[in-house]
C-alpha cells in the first residue's frame, strides 16, 4: 500500500519492524478490548497480515491496524468464524489508537484506508466488537461507519463474547 496522507498531519503506511515494540506495547495496554500478543510472536503476526497500516503524526506512530484476507492461516477463533461463512473477505483483526491521540480522526483515517484496501480485494470488511466485556464506544464507532452485525461468537471458554460486524464493500 502506498504512503498516503489521509487527514491533516496523518500519514498512513505499512508498519515498519522498528515500530513493532511500540505497537506490541500499545496492543497489550488495550487488553481486554484486544487480545494480548507475546513479544516473540508479534513480528510474525504483523508480517503474516495482508496489511498492517500504521498512522503517523509528526513522524511518530499514533495508531495501527492488522488485517487478514480470506485464505490466511491465521488461527483466531473470530477469523475462523468469518472464514467458515465467507469465501472472500477482509478481516480487521485489531485497530488501536494511542489514548493520547484518540478523538482526532486517527481511527477513522485507518478505517478509510482499510476500506479502500478491501474494496480492491473483497466484497466485505469484517471485524468484531466485544460485548463481554462490553465496548460500547467501539460499537458506536462501527455503527457510524455503516457496519452491521452478522453474527455472535463466544470465546475463551465463555469469558468473552463478541458481535461479528460486516461492512459491504461491493456498493
Amino acid at each position: 500500500m502506498p504512503k498516503e496522507l489521509v487527514a491533516p498531519n496523518i500519514l498512513i503506511r505499512r508498519m515498519q519492524p522498528s515500530e513493532y515494540a511500540w505497537a506490541l506495547a500499545l496492543n497489550n495496554s488495550e487488553v481486554p478490548h484486544v487480545s494480548a500478543c507475546a513479544d516473540y510472536s508479534f513480528p510474525r503476526f504483523v508480517e503474516s497480515a495482508a496489511w498492517a497500516p500504521v498512522a503517523v503524526r509528526d513522524s511518530k506512530p499514533v495508531g495501527f491496524a492488522i488485517l487478514f484476507l480470506a485464505g490466511s492461516t491465521y488461527a483466531s477463533e473470530n477469523y475462523r468464524w468469518v472464514a467458515a461463512r465467507y469465501t472472500r473477505f477482509l478481516y480487521l483483526d485489531r485497530i488501536i489508537v494511542d489514548p493520547a491521540h484518540r478523538g482526532q480522526g486517527i481511527g477513522h483515517a485507518l478505517y478509510e484506508q482499510a476500506i479502500e484496501f478491501g474494496r480492491r480485494r473483497a466484497p466485505i470488511l469484517t471485524c468484531e466488537v466485544n460485548e463481554k466485556p462490553p465496548n460500547p464506544d467501539s460499537m458506536r464507532f462501527h455503527e457510524k461507519l455503516g457496519f452491521l452485525p452478522i453474527g455472535h461468537q463466544t470465546t475463551e471458554g465463555g469469558k468473552k463474547s463478541v458481535v461479528i460486524m460486516g461492512l459491504d464493500l461491493a456498493s
